[in-house]
């Protein structure tokens, strides 16, 4: 009985792989794939890379960026700033019209700089000017520690209470996920003590993508600023920072924009804001004309490179360089078709093989979610985390968050049909054998 289920099973997965690898023959990006070097295995496979939620892959032409850089500066020492193939004094700059385009803003209104939570501290010294009754910061429940810590730190600098003026939305009991109508009706709420509401653009534990725009509109309807973490989001989901008139926004470059461990992250400021914006002010924030004279008196640059404190970190930006003009290769509309189509195929491949097993915590409208799905299984966390450590040891990467939660996420720069139908049959295959054990 055993062997004759094993037998068609065997046959299944035969018809749903042939399926699978016509789809992505059929796929227009499908070159993408070989401009990022694969995780590979002990027995030199590649690797089921799902995890570029956590970590993108590394473009194959990274290396060949930080190469340049460090040759230029064997080669030229202090004189790279101005002499080296890609100049240092200007690296960040460069940077930003591409980053922009993701964002959804203009090139003016986009920096390149330090990493996402001191770049959330730097903004939020310059629009979190608590004066009273407006003192309060609308946040997520649950959202990312470092958000929170940074919220709450943020809070008692100003010697205000975060017990008291730190607002936290939860969903409602029994469930995972945040209604926008509930975001909407808790700024109403709370209007005339927000200050600032801030929310991610994607939840990282739950995979839920919001309607920025709404929210936005939600928060200056109550006389409210809205800022926007973007960790999950960007060169996730279409982004449109500027027409959703966003207040200011942060990211990091590690997860989709494929830029490394530790890249430069990268901030927004609406231009409506950039000229009377107070702001904590560094050299490099200094305009470019004049920034070695050192003079004493602060001149801002044009735009949001004004914000910037420090020269950017060369080596961490150049990655930066080879993953960006993929994006621009590839577009943004054929890469959300492709999201969407392999995040889809991933949701239907659960359904089918291990429903019962499993729950899917993403919504289900893909208009509410990016890449990612986060997987519960369904008989607990302590089951789930094994199911977990066992896809690992069969050459399956995604991640686990706590306390009961598989993020798997198929991006669609360098995933494939194939990928997705070999994770969630060996994931379904682990529950299964579980279950008879």
């Amino acid at each position: 009985m055993v062997s004759t289920q094993r037998a068609r099973w065997t046959r299944s997965f035969q018809r749903a792989l042939e399926q699978s690898r016509e789809r992505d023959e059929a796929d227009p990006l499908a070159g993408l794939r070989a401009r990022f070097a694969l995780p590979r295995g002990n027995d030199g496979a590649p690797l089921l890379y799902l995890c570029g939620h956590s970590l993108g892959l590394a473009p194959v032409q990274a290396r060949a960026m930080i190469d340049a850089e460090l040759q230029d500066w064997e080669r030229l020492g202090v004189l790279g700033h101005e002499h080296a193939h890609t100049p240092w004094i200007e690296y960040a700059e460069r940077l930003h019209e591409p980053l922009a385009r993701l964002a959804g803003a203009r090139p003016a209104e986009v920096v390149a700089m330090n990493s996402l939570s001191v770049n959330l501290h730097l903004l939020l010294a310059s629009f979190y000017r608590p004066r009273a009754p407006r003192t309060a910061i609308l946040i997520e429940s649950g959202a990312f520690s470092s958000d929170r810590h940074v919220v709450a730190t943020q809070i008692a600098w100003h010697e205000l209470d975060p017990a008291h003026e730190l607002i936290e939305l939860a969903p409602q009991p029994g469930e995972d996920l945040i209604d926008i109508q509930a975001i909407e009706a808790a700024i109403r709420q709370h209007g005339e003590r927000l200050a600032l509401v801030l929310w991610p653009g994607v939840q990282y534990r739950t995979g839920q993508s919001f309607d920025l725009a709404r929210i936005a509109r939600a928060a200056h309807a109550a006389g409210s600023l809205a800022g926007f973490d973007l960790a999950h989001a960007m060169g996730n989901v279409p982004l449109s920072l500027h027409d959703d008139a966003a207040d200011f926004a942060v990211w990091c470059s590690y997860k989709y924009l494929n830029a490394g461990p530790g890249a430069i992250g990268g901030a927004f400021v609406h231009e409506r804001h950039l000229a009377a914006a107070p702001r904590l002010a560094g050299w490099w924030g200094h305009a470019p004309a004049t920034r070695f004279a050192l003079s004493g008196e602060f001149a801002p640059a044009a735009g949001a490179a004004a914000f910037a404190i420090s020269n950017p970190p060369v080596f961490s930006s150049a990655p930066l360089r080879a993953s960006l003009p993929l994006f621009a290769a590839a577009g943004i509309p054929a890469l959300r078709t492709k999201s969407v189509a392999l995040t889809g195929y991933l949701e239907a491949l659960v359904s089918e093989l291990a429903a019962e097993q499993l729950c899917v915590v993403t919504p289900a409208d893909p208009a509410q979610r990016g890449c990612q799905l986060s997987l519960r299984v369904r008989s607990g966390s302590e089951r789930g985390r094994r199911a977990f450590d066992a896809l690992a040891a069969q050459g399956v990467i995604c991640d686990w968050r706590e306390p009961d939660i598989i993020r798997m996420a198929p991006v669609p720069l360098y995933n494939r049909h194939e990928d997705v139908l070999r994770a969630a049959w060996q994931l379904a295959a682990i529950l299964s054998d579980a279950n008879r054990s």
